[in-house]
């Protein structure tokens, strides 16, 4: 009995971290380069993530399905694209990590209370938030650490 206590205490300490960070595989290219297709990404869990932050890229449970997503709009902005680039009413917003702007314009797109844009950085290959809109913060699953 007592073996069989200290195995079940050994796993469970294996398996402790899970509890805070977990893996998540890459699916398609609309974060190239910085993650790419079936590359391992470590997202830390929402709970323990803190506000989502501009540039941040997140796991999200998208209108079509888990996704990850960079934070671009927060709560109480309006953006609008035009020509590709992403415009607060004043002012445009520099995005050193995107790696194909997509030529076209939308929005404006309104975060209310609570609400995030979020995008892709690999616009012409993203479907993210200039086809969703802003998303609640309850759909921030875990925020991206590493690869």
């Amino acid at each position: 009995m007592k073996r069989f206590a200290i195995y079940g205490a050994a796993l469970l300490l294996a398996l402790s971290p899970l509890v805070f960070v977990h893996p998540v595989r890459v699916q398609g290219r609309s974060m190239a380069p910085v993650l790419r297709d079936g590359q391992l990404a470590w997202v830390l869990r929402a709970w323990l993530a803190g506000s989502p932050q501009r540039g941040q890229v997140w796991l999200i449970a998208a209108p079509e399905g888990a996704a990850l997503k960079r934070v671009v709009g927060l709560p109480g902005e309006a953006l609008a694209q035009v020509d590709g680039e992403l415009w607060f009413p004043e002012r445009r917003l520099e995005e050193p990590y995107v790696s194909a702007p997509d030529r076209g314009n939308g929005g404006p797109w309104r975060c209310g209370p609570g609400q995030y844009l979020l995008l892709g950085d690999n616009r012409p290959d993203s479907r993210d938030g200039r086809v969703w809109g802003p998303l609640d913060r309850g759909t921030f699953e875990g925020r991206v650490l590493g690869r």
